[in-house]
C-alpha cells in the first residue's frame, strides 16, 4: 500500500510545536486564523480590533501549548481562548460582548420552522426581515451564557461535548442552556407572530 503525502493533523503539529519547531504553529494559525477571527468577530465589532484580539488569541495559544494535554480537541481549547481573550478584552475597554449577528440565511435555519421558508413575494421577503431582526433582537437579550452555547451548537456545529469543553461546564449544563436559549427565542418568534 502507497502512503499519502496527507497533510499533519492538529495532534502532530501540536507535538512539534511542543519540541520546539514554531513553523508547525504557523501551520495551525494558517488552518484556524479565519475561524478565530468570525468567533472573535461575533464580540468585537471593529474589524481592526478583531484582527488585534486574533492574534492575542494566538499568542496566548502558543505560549499555554507547553501545558496543553490534549484532554480536548486543539481547536476546542483554541476556541476557548478566543471567546476568551474576546471577553477579557471587551471588559478591558469597558464594553459589552457585541450582538450576535445573524442573517436571513441562519434565521430560517436557526428557527427550524416552516413558516419561515416562503415563496419571495415582497409582502414574505418582509415579514422574513422582520423575522431576522427579531431573531437578531432575540439573541441580544439572551444571557451571555445561553447565547454562547446556543451560538456553538447552531452556528459552529459544534458537539455538545466540544461546547461543555469551550463553555468548561458539564454536558447536560450545556444541554439545559441551549433548551433554555431555544425556549426564549420561540417565544419572542411565536409571541410577535401571535401580533401579525
Amino acid at each position: 500500500m502507497k502512503e499519502h503525502n496527507s497533510e499533519p493533523t492538529d495532534h502532530q503539529l501540536v507535538l512539534r510545536v511542543q519540541k520546539g519547531d514554531k513553523r508547525a504553529f504557523d501551520l495551525l494559525v494558517l488552518k484556524y486564523q479565519y475561524k478565530l477571527q468570525a468567533i472573535v468577530g461575533r464580540f468585537i465589532r471593529d474589524t481592526d480590533e478583531v484582527a488585534d484580539v486574533t492574534q492575542e488569541a494566538f499568542i496566548k495559544a502558543y505560549k499555554a501549548l507547553p501545558r496543553f494535554r490534549g484532554d480536548s480537541q486543539f481547536y476546542t481549547w483554541l476556541y476557548r481562548i478566543a471567546i476568551n481573550t474576546a471577553k477579557n478584552y471587551l471588559v478591558s475597554k469597558s464594553r459589552r460582548p457585541a450582538n450576535t449577528d445573524i442573517d436571513v440565511e441562519d434565521a430560517e435555519q436557526f428557527a427550524n420552522n416552516e413558516k419561515l421558508i416562503d415563496d419571495a413575494t415582497p409582502e414574505n421577503s418582509m415579514m422574513t426581515d422582520e423575522l431576522a431582526a427579531i431573531i437578531k433582537s432575540s439573541l441580544s437579550a439572551l444571557p451571555e451564557d445561553l447565547r454562547t452555547a446556543l451560538t456553538l451548537r447552531e452556528f459552529d456545529g459544534m458537539s455538545y461535548e466540544d461546547i461543555a469543553a469551550v463553555m468548561d461546564c458539564p454536558i447536560g449544563t450545556v444541554r439545559s442552556r441551549i433548551f433554555r436559549a431555544r425556549e426564549f427565542l420561540d417565544e419572542r418568534v411565536l409571541g410577535v407572530d401571535k401580533k401579525s
